[in-house]
């Protein structure tokens, strides 16, 4: 249960970090509550998962999901350019939360 909350936990970083850069330095109200609910949720998750799981580990997962969905959502918007190299970076990124889930 700890691994479905840190998953459910590192897709709402992944929100909130998108909903930070729309927020225009949270002068906007709505990307501004959705930023706030969302890192509230994360980190609330991230906390549960932590009774269970190694710092490191929820940690680097949590983060893992987070900056590859937020990399993947801006390459597929159109916000930022996409390349072989990120893409392969970011199955880098995939390759390791899959990693650290298998070593645990």
């Amino acid at each position: 249960m700890s691994w479905l909350i840190l998953i459910i936990s590192g897709v709402l970083e992944s929100v909130w970090a998108l909903a930070l850069g729309r927020s225009d330095g949270l002068s906007k109200l709505g990307p501004t509550i959705t930023f706030f609910v969302a890192v509230v949720a994360s980190m609330f998750g991230l906390a549960i998962a932590m009774r269970d799981l190694p710092t490191s580990t929820a940690y680097a997962v949590w983060v893992g999901i987070g900056a590859t969905l937020t990399a993947a959502y801006s390459m597929i918007s159109g916000a930022e350019a996409i390349s072989v190299v990120r893409i392969l970076l970011v199955a880098g990124i995939v390759g390791c939360v899959i990693g650290l889930k298998l070593a645990h």
